[in-house]
């Protein structure tokens, strides 16, 4: 007898349909793209913003058409000079200390249609390449259209020199009653415009003063003046 062999039927199922993945846009590179936008917008305006600027600076300096500032040594009072040889001066070496209070009167002038503005200076007295003292000159604003003198005292207290430099400074005070001083220095201007400073200008003043220490006087005076055009 014969078994009947059942044959089993597999349901045949459809197939899955594909996962479908979504991708959403990265909020990071849409912010990063919007910022570098602003910052070029933000470098455009400045940049348009500093050569407008720019551009009325260079209108108004060719309508003001300043000059350079005047800074002129007017006087110079000899209060006091004293050269003198040092006690402890041997035949080998010499030595003399001089003193030295004098005031010199600047004027400075102003003939620009704007003000100027002056930083602190100082001046510096010298006797053949050796300083001596110094004395400075506070900051100041001087407006349009006018003059102002500013006073300067220098001082030296008892400077020694030695060998040479002092017999040469014993000889002009002793035989010659003349004794050549060297006075210089720098002064900083800046001109205003409407509230806006521009760059410094420098000032150079370079003075030759002779004095006679018989008569406690001055007897010569030449000053160069240098600056640079604004």
């Amino acid at each position: 007898m014969t078994t009947p062999t059942t044959t089993a039927t597999t349901a045949h199922r459809p197939p899955h349909p594909p996962a479908h993945h979504h991708y959403y846009p990265s909020n990071h590179s849409s912010s990063s793209a919007s910022f570098k936008g602003c910052c070029c917008c933000l470098f455009l305006l400045f940049s348009f913003i500093a050569l407008l600027i720019i551009a009325l600076l260079l209108i108004i300096l060719l309508a003001v058409k300043p000059k350079k500032p005047s800074f002129d040594l007017q006087s110079v009072t000899v209060q006091y000079v004293g050269i003198t040889p040092s006690p402890v001066a041997t035949p080998a070496v010499t030595t003399a200390s001089v003193s030295l209070n004098i005031r010199l009167l600047f004027t400075a002038e102003n003939d620009n249609k704007v003000g100027i503005k002056y930083g602190e200076s100082r001046f510096s007295v010298m006797y053949r390449g050796i300083p001596l003292g110094r004395g400075n000159v506070p900051s100041f604003y001087q407006p349009a259209h006018s003059v102002r003198q500013v006073a300067v005292n220098i001082g030296v207290d008892r400077v020694n020199l030695l060998q040479a430099d002092a017999a040469n400074l014993l000889r002009d005070a002793s035989l010659n009653d003349r004794v050549e001083f060297r006075i210089f220095g720098d002064v900083g201007a800046k001109i205003r415009i409407l509230g806006i400073t521009s760059p410094g200008v420098q000032v150079s003043v370079d003075c030759v003063i002779v004095i006679s220490p018989r008569k406690q006087a001055l007897t010569y005076k030449q000053c160069g003046v240098d600056g640079l055009s604004v």
